[in-house]
């Protein structure tokens, strides 16, 4: 049986995460430490107390969960668990490369907070916006988000599922693709809680600000193969998952196909 490592993105974070781990394993310990090191605060900190309001801001949920999962990550390897495979989520990208070795905590943290900050200042808040779509397949949805777009941004941006889709891009945009999707017999169609309106073409000042980032760290050859999430292609160079993270910000999350690259 082989095993696959599934790093998880924005969203998972809740105060409290990764404290339990930390008064048990050094392995943990020594992840936070390093984290905090790199950025300069207490990322511990914020992931152990909170407060909440300050942890769902992007620029912290994102190296906070990178730092838990790599935590995590350390005390199964501590505990001779290997992985055949990694694969992550969106930002859980991150946290697979750290994992197979490709990048270091420490510059994950930092690359991560960055890429939390530029993905929120690309798009003023209020006019970006991402919605969840279920029962309907992607060919369907994208001709919706076609008809709704009307000179604005709307397009697929987290293929989850052939039934589970998440769309995102301008909020009117967005608005109108819900409403003709319920018209759709859609079975939930419904406008999600985010920040920002993330990996659909209005990302892209981000994408080119973190590209100049991503080309001044270092990436080695990966010790575990990685599904990207941009191509659900397997890869195992640095030259490989540093284009890999060039290109995700504003390109579609191909989540199902890459778990059906890993089965």
């Amino acid at each position: 049986m082989k095993v696959a490592f599934v790093f998880p993105g924005q969203g998972a974070q809740y105060a409290g995460m990764g404290r339990d781990i930390s008064e048990k394993f050094s392995e943990a310990r020594a992840a936070f430490a390093e984290a905090d090191t790199a950025l300069e605060f207490r990322i511990s900190r914020l992931c152990f107390e909170g407060p909440e309001e300050k942890l769902k801001l992007t620029e912290n949920t994102q190296p906070a969960i990178v730092t838990v999962s790599i935590a995590m990550f350390r005390v199964l390897e501590g505990k001779g668990v290997r992985p055949d495979f990694v694969a992550g989520h969106s930002l859980g990208e991150y946290s697979a490369l750290v994992a197979a070795g490709a990048m270091k905590l420490g510059e994950a943290a930092r690359l991560v907070r960055n890429r939390g900050r530029y993905m929120q200042e690309a798009v003023p808040v209020g006019e970006g916006a991402m919605a969840a779509i279920v029962g309907l397949d992607l060919p369907v949805v994208q001709s919706i988000c076609d008809r709704a777009a009307e000179g604005q941004i709307v397009s697929p941006a987290n293929l989850n599922s052939p039934g589970q889709i998440v769309i995102a891009g301008n909020r009117n945009a967005v608005e109108r693709a819900v409403a003709l999707a319920k018209e759709a017999r859609a079975k939930m169609a419904v406008l999600l809680k985010v920040s920002a309106p993330f990996h659909c073409a209005l990302l892209k000042p981000a994408e080119e600000r973190l590209s100049v980032d991503l080309d001044r760290c270092v990436f080695t050859e990966l010790r575990h193969p990685l599904v990207t999430n941009v191509d659900a292609a397997v890869i195992r160079t640095g030259a490989e998952a540093r284009s890999a993270l060039k290109r995700q910000v504003s390109r579609p999350v191909r989540w199902h196909e890459s778990i059906q690259r890993l089965l």
